[in-house]
């Protein structure tokens, strides 16, 4: 488990007022036929966060492959991306406490109130990362949202540890700030 949805179980009873085993017992008394009515439950009748929400039924439904799982699938076939992830995800969550990381099949999506990141293999020797950018030009280097469509506002390709760099980290921190 990596550092941040630790940190997110550990604050969970602080941020939600219970503990995962408490949301667990709580989403065990009703059935849901998809993850998202469970999500939509928690959050207007608990008055629960959508990152905490996501992250509660993901981890009770015992069925869901677990995050390792989940990262393992996106980067087989494809590991010498994988440091790339690693180095994306240790910034990503050094931003701030508020940072949820919510790994998908395809994609891990980088959450603060709103999702902002969302970081996806696209092929065996590239990472697309999606960013949320209101109102930001596109540059060579910051596209347009491409495969992405409107669920983000720009791209950048990343290949190579070394694109982890200086404009790439503003961005990131752009669109953290962008997502209270």
């Amino acid at each position: 488990m990596n550092k941040a949805l630790q940190a997110m179980i550990d604050n969970m009873p602080e941020k939600t007022g219970r503990s995962l085993e408490e949301w667990k017992k709580v989403l065990k008394d009703h059935s849901f036929e998809k993850h998202s009515e469970a999500v939509t439950f928690l959050k207007e009748e608990h008055g629960v966060t959508h990152g905490f929400a996501n992250t509660i039924v993901t981890l009770s439904n015992e069925q869901a492959p677990n995050e390792v799982d989940l990262i393992a699938y996106q980067y087989k076939g494809r590991e010498g991306l994988y440091p790339i992830y690693e180095a994306l995800i240790g910034f990503v969550t050094g931003l701030g406490d508020d940072v949820t990381v919510t790994p998908k099949k395809t994609s891990v999506s980088i959450i603060r109130k709103h999702q902002f990141l969302l970081i996806k293999p696209a092929t065996k020797t590239r990472i697309d990362l999606g960013f949320k950018l209101k109102d930001i030009p596109v540059t060579d280097r910051l596209e347009e949202s491409g495969p992405f469509g409107t669920m983000c506002t720009h791209r950048v390709r990343v290949s190579d540890l070394k694109d982890i760099d200086t404009e790439l980290k503003q961005w990131i921190q752009q669109a953290y700030e962008m997502s209270v």
